[in-house]
Parts: structure tokens; sequence; C-alpha cells
């Protein structure tokens, strides 16, 4: 043991390092459909390796990696946050910013009452309401209070100590709001009312894994026959003959050739057509009855699949419905949305965003031309823009050092790391109009934000160590309940005024409020209960604006108990 102290106060990055071995194990072990997660386990590894070997923490090293947590959530939630007020993505964006409130009210109500230090109060809004970065702002306001260097050391030691001993009952109380108590509340049957909702939003369930051979859309070749339905439309006429169906005319042979088309080209008998839609669509139009003809030259039609960033304003807040009748996305066809990172579902009436980035498939001239229409194409990249990045961090964090706001007789600067966060914020916004600037591959994003976190609060949980014993003995059980009085006021009334007040779905509600907890183990736990994946819907458009609140809350806490 003397050995093992020896080398960790020596080199205290291998603690860092052991504490995120040893937090992600344990973090990742479930129980009964539970798990702490790697970020909470980090947190408990890194106190039980500071209570048993005392490491000292580098301030600097601290900063550093939540300062690259913050920008990474800031660009990843920049693109939503501001188009999640367009359409009835305000709803969800208000409930993202009525729940923090609340939850910020309650928990400085709670350590008013039971008398808590500014570190254990931060602690348990950062734990109650499952935001361990709020730990992290809690920490630099500490930091910048007047106080003598042996109290500031044990309130930044009870950051951790309170996240620790709160968050587990956050966690708890997020998943059983959303798959026990909300439903009961709201009286539904969450598997019956996510196949209505699946229903209303024109989404048909397939197994994971598991596709069907009869595909959709084809793409095919048919001698026209004189009988056909099509014979002396145009080309612009027939693709329209049949109202609400996607039809689209790639080529014809005529006498052999193969024609230039134009949209006034008329269908003429006997023509050969290379022809793509649903195939009960062509079976109706062209003719039962109709030859298939084996022509590779006309069939050769160049198609591209590319990811395509969303970032032109007139498409936001449009349903895939009245996309698919425009011209503008004509023979092309959408196979995947994801939005911040999550799936969306697909469906007639699924809401097009700002900042959705599509898969689509189809002819490589179309899906040029739609790509230029709906924003720009995506094309694969491993680089990372650090000119961008390091000079936005630097930036956004000096002007949060330097930017003060007088309140009251007091002078509160907002922080380096919530400087980080807007600065984030900025560049993910700038990327809506200009998405080749400043680009970050998702993965590094999603390193930024794993390894950032995990690694801070690992630090923490160091630092936290040796003063665990003392913070329990001290507040254990009265923190302990406090926490969750913190974490279920907030889930209640959200639930309340989702409800009666902003009108929300009862199981987009539920997503949300997971959203406006942060907390994407609540959103999974409601998608295995309900066996859908539509309560996204409601956490994506929640949980952007909710990043940003609770994360400076931690800033806010402090001075209010300061």
């Amino acid at each position: 043991m003397q050995w093992i102290t020896s080398m960790l106060a020596r080199y205290p990055e291998l603690a860092v390092y052991l504490a995120l071995g040893i937090g992600y194990w344990v973090g990742n072990l479930r129980l009964r459909g539970f798990s702490l997660g790697g970020v909470t386990g980090s947190l408990l590894a890194g106190m039980l390796l500071g209570w048993l070997f005392e490491v000292p923490v580098s301030g600097a090293a601290k900063s550093l990696v939540f300062l690259l947590f913050l920008f990474g959530i800031g660009y990843e939630v920049g693109p939503r946050f501001l188009s999640a007020m367009k359409g009835d993505g305000w709803r969800f964006a208000a409930l993202g910013i009525f729940m923090p409130l609340v939850g910020l009210l309650i928990a400085w109500l709670v350590a008013r009452h039971l008398r808590l230090d500014p570190g254990l109060a931060a602690g348990m809004l950062s734990g109650a309401l499952t935001e361990s970065p709020a730990m992290g702002t809690a920490s630099e306001a500490i930091q910048a209070l007047t106080i003598d260097a042996a109290t500031k050391e044990r309130y930044l030691a009870h950051v951790g100590v309170g996240d620790a001993l709160c968050y587990v009952s956050g966690a708890l109380g997020v998943i059983l709001t959303c798959t026990v108590f909300g439903p009961a509340l709201l009286r539904i049957d969450l598997a019956a009312h996510a196949l209505t909702l699946e229903a209303r939003y024109g989404i048909t369930r397939v197994r994971s894994g598991v596709a069907s051979a009869w595909q959709p859309f084809e793409t095919r070749a048919y001698r026209v026959a004189a009988t056909a339905r099509i014979i002396g439309l145009s080309i612009a006429q027939a693709e329209r003959s049949m109202e609400g169906k996607r039809l689209f005319v790639h080529g014809i042979r005529r006498d052999g050739a193969l024609l230039d088309l134009e949209a006034t080209t008329v269908i003429q008998p006997e023509d050969v057509i290379a022809i793509s839609g649903r195939r009960e669509v062509l079976v109706d139009l062209v003719g039962a009855r109709a030859t298939e003809v084996e022509d590779p030259a006309l069939l050769d039609i160049p198609m591209a699949s590319h990811e395509v960033f969303v970032s032109k304003p007139g498409w936001a807040g449009r349903t895939l419905e009245e996309l698919g009748e425009c011209d503008e996305v004509r023979a092309v066809f959408l196979r995947r949305i994801h939005r911040n990172g999550q799936s969306i579902p697909i469906g007639t009436r699924t809401t097009l965003e700002r900042g959705d980035v599509l898969q689509v498939v189809g002819p490589e001239a179309a899906v040029a031309g739609a790509a230029a229409q709906l924003g720009e194409i995506i094309h694969a990249t491993d680089s990372t823009d650090f000119v961008v990045v390091g000079l936005a961090i630097f930036v956004g964090a000096l002007l949060g050092a330097v930017i003060a706001v007088p309140i009251g007789s007091i002078t509160v600067t907002i922080g380096t790391s919530v400087g980080a966060l807007l600065a984030g914020l900025v560049i993910g916004h700038v990327r809506v109009r200009r998405p080749l600037f400043g680009r970050v591959p998702d993965a590094a994003v999603k390193f930024m934000q794993s390894f950032g976190l995990a690694a801070f609060v690992a630090m923490v949980g160091l630092g936290a160590g040796p003063h665990f014993l003392g913070a329990i003995r001290e507040s254990g059980l009265g923190l302990f309940l406090g926490g969750i009085v913190v974490t279920m006021v907030p889930l209640l009334t959200g639930l309340w005024f989702g409800r009666k007040v902003l009108k929300i779905d009862p199981l987009l509600l539920l997503g949300a409020i997971s959203g406006a907890q942060t907390f994407t183990a609540g959103l999974a736990a409601l998608q295995e209960k309900s066996d859908s994946s539509i309560a996204v819907i409601g956490y994506t458009g929640s949980v952007a604006v909710a990043h940003v609140f609770l994360t400076t809350w931690g800033t806010v806490i402090v001075i209010a108990m300061s």
C-alpha cells in the first residue's frame, strides 16, 4: 500500500486512468436493468482511490478536460438550440426550461432548510437532477469565492460527495417516473399508446436485424402496352397521375434508341421505360401484364447514397409527407434521420428540423439536387478542425472569465466553463448555415463528451475521497432525502405542466421529461417498456435546451448559497 501511495503521489495521472477503468467496469454492471453508468462509476472509483491513497489533483488538468467536454456538448446541441423553439418543438423546449427552473428553486429551498454549504448544495443539485456537468461550473464558482483555502478545499470536495450520494436516487427517480409513475398518472398503457402514436405519425414497425425479401421500392424496365394508363401522358403527367404516390421515369428507349428526356416527353405504345416507385403503383400504372425487359443500358442509372445536413430554413417544420410532394426531392428516397445523435422514427407526420442529418438514396443527379435544396452533403472525414476548436474554446473561456455582471453588492463572472459551453453553441449554430465550418467527426465529439466528463469527475472523486466520511456523518441522511425531493418535484410538476398547460402527447411527454433531466437511460427504459422508439421525438426537443440551463445551475446555486 505504501508503494502504491508513493507511485500515485508521484504520478497522479495514473490514478485518473485507474479510476476510469474501474469506474466504467462498475458503471456497466446491470442490476435488474439498472446501471450507474461510466461517469458515476468513475466518480465513485475516484472517491475510493482518493480515500485510500490521498492522490493530489491538478486544477489545470480538471479544467482542461472539462472545457473540452462543455465545448463538445455545445457543439452537438448548437444546431438544435434555437430551432427547438419553432413549430411544435417550442412545447418541448418550454418543458426543457420549466423543469430546470423548478429543480433550481427546489434545490435552493432544500439546501437552505438543511443548512448545506455551497459544495454540498451544488453536489445535491447535480446528482439529483442527473446533470454531472453542473459539478464543473460549481467548482469554478467555488474557486472564485473570497474564502480561505481550507474552506475552499472542503467545499470543492463536498461537490463530489453530494453528487455521489444523490445521483443514484436521481437516476432511479427519472426511470421510475418515465416507466411506472408517469404512465399511471397519465392513465396510459405504454405499449398500446405507442402503437396509436406510431400510426398517427405514419410509422411502420420493423424488427431489428430482420428485413423482408419483398422490397417496397423498385426500379424496373417495362415495355409499355397500348392499353397502359400512361399512354399519351407526358413524363410530368405520368409521375403525378396517381395522387399521393411517388413515381419516377428515369429513361425511355424508343425504336431501339435512348431518348433525351424532358418533362414534356410523351409516352407511346411499345416504349421501354425505366421507372421507379412502389411495386403496387408500378403494377397499377404500367399494367399488371406489362412485359418486363432486361435492358442493362437503360437501367444503368448512377445511384448515390449520402448524408445531408439540413440547414436551409425553408424546410424546418415540414412533415415528410409534405416533403415528398416537392419537386426538389424528386426521385430521392429517405433511409434514416439523425437528430442530436438519436435516430428519429420515419413516418409521414415526422417533422424535419434544422440540424437534422438525413441519409438519402436515389439517382446521383437527383440526390445532389435535393442536397443543394436541403442543405449540404456531409462527406465522411476523420479530421478535426482544431483551428476552430482551439480558438473557440480560448475565446469563449476568456470572455467567460473577463465579462462581469453586477448582482446587488457583488460582481459575478459567468466563468470559463460556461464560456466554453456558449462557444460550442455558437460554433454548432454556425454549422447550420455552413456545415463544412469547424467540422468535428461525430466520434470525436462523443469522445470529447465521454472522456472529458468522466476524467473530470474522476479527478473530483480523487479530491473528495478524504472528506467523504466526514461529510456523510455531517449531512448524510438529510442530504439523501433532500436529493429525492429535488429529483421528484421537477418530474411531477413537469408531468402536470407538460400535459395540462403545454398539451403534449403523454408518451412524447415522458420522453421530453427524460430529456429535461438530460438522462438518456430514462429514455432507453421508456423505449424498452413501450416497445417503441417514438418517445425520442420528445427527448430531442427538450434535451438541447435543458443541457444549457442545468449546466449553468452549478454556478447559480453556489452564488445563491454563498
